[in-house]
């Protein structure tokens, strides 16, 4: 993976060309992805929306390195990461990716901090990266509760804490799916200007979401529907 801000950095962030994902069901193929490509430059804040069974989930499972496509290609900073093994997408995941769940996706038995910590027990570096790990809460507003568990917590306070576990390996991108989709529209706010003060500080942003209200908050929008994208804002600046 190339380090960012170097002189070999490459000019998108991911770029995807002719992406597919072919589930099989019984004797019936499902196709979720057809030939989807996009590009997302350094910097970008943008909403992936589109109606349920559009493909939004399943292209943000390959982007998250969290599944691999049956054909086309994935580059991120410029490496091919398609084909790669489940132990070195895990690798990439953990070291250069922020990823939000809709459900939290919280320890119930880990504190706030451990919860934000758990990125960096894979990789040995618990312990100094406690300070790292209470300025992340401390940047989403909760400083105050480092040392309550998930079911001490409100709807908001937990996505404040995946939010601030995203922050801790220091992502190359945050993927954020439907961050808002379990809160009500008050809490999701908060969390929507939480995201849009990270992109303003200059972290990149791909956010799945069906809320327009949600989206208005990206700087560009791609809709999907049937597996495919359909509109693709502002394009002609990415050729």
């Amino acid at each position: 993976m190339r380090m960012r801000g170097g002189s070999n950095q490459p000019d998108f962030v991911i770029k995807t060309e002719q992406l597919t994902r072919v589930f099989g069901v019984g004797n019936v193929e499902v196709q979720a992805l057809r030939g989807v490509s996009i590009r997302l430059r350094y910097g970008e804040f943008v909403a992936l929306m589109g109606a349920s069974g559009s493909g939004k989930s399943t292209l943000m499972h390959l982007l998250g390195c969290l599944d691999s496509p049956t054909s086309g290609k994935y580059f991120l900073e410029g490496e091919d990461v398609s084909e790669l093994p489940d132990n070195q997408r895990s690798y990439l995941r953990n070291r250069c990716l922020g990823i939000i769940f809709q459900s939290f996706n919280l320890l119930p038995r880990l504190t706030a901090l451990e919860n934000v910590l758990l990125p960096l027990m894979y990789q040995g570096q618990v312990d100094a990266a406690r300070q790292r790990a209470q300025e992340a809460l401390d940047r989403v507003g909760l400083s105050h509760r480092i040392h309550h568990a998930p079911t001490e917590m409100s709807g908001g306070e937990k996505q404040r804490v995946a939010i601030a576990r995203a922050l801790i390996v220091d992502p190359v991108l945050i993927l954020a799916d439907e961050p808002t989709g379990n809160l009500d529209s008050v809490t999701g706010q908060e969390i929507l200007e939480i995201l849009a003060s990270l992109n303003a500080g200059g972290r990149t942003i791909l956010m799945v979401t069906h809320n327009e209200v949600a989206a208005s908050y990206a700087k560009r929008i791609l809709t999907m529907e049937d597996g495919r994208i359909l509109q693709k804002e502002y394009d002609h600046d990415l050729r």
